[in-house]
Parts: structure tokens; C-alpha cells; sequence
């Protein structure tokens, strides 16, 4: 094999990985289009460390409600 030959090859091999990596790019962004990240409005573990904190700092007490104060 020459040198011209495997100057080909190369960048065929190249061309091509590069050909994959794009439609597998399309490919993710058309399933991001097609199944968004839902938004949870509940913060399940922000919720637990703030009734374990004040757990242990008033013992006793029991957290009802979480309010967002702006």
C-alpha cells in the first residue's frame, strides 16, 4: 500500500465517522424535540433535608407546609 492509498483510506475512515456522528447528532435532537423533559414542580428531597433540619432542631415539631417566600 502507498502512501496515496492510505492517505484514502484515512480520510474516507474520517469522512465517514464524521457522516455517523452527525446523524446520530439529528437523531438525539429529534428525540429531545419529540420527548421533552417534563418539569416536576415537587422537590422531594428539598422537602426531606428541610423536615430532617428542623427535626433535629426542634425536636417534636412536624413541618406542614413549605411556602416560597419572595
Amino acid at each position: 500500500m502507498n502512501t496515496h492509498e492510505l492517505l484514502t483510506v484515512c480520510l474516507l475512515a474520517f469522512f465517514w465517522v464524521f457522516a455517523v456522528l452527525a446523524i446520530l447528532a439529528i437523531i438525539m435532537r429529534v428525540m429531545t424535540i419529540a420527548f421533552p423533559q417534563k418539569d416536576t414542580t415537587s422537590d422531594i428531597p428539598l422537602y426531606t433535608a428541610i423536615t430532617a433540619v428542623i427535626g433535629q432542631i426542634l425536636p417534636g415539631t412536624r413541618v406542614t407546609k413549605i411556602e416560597e417566600v419572595k
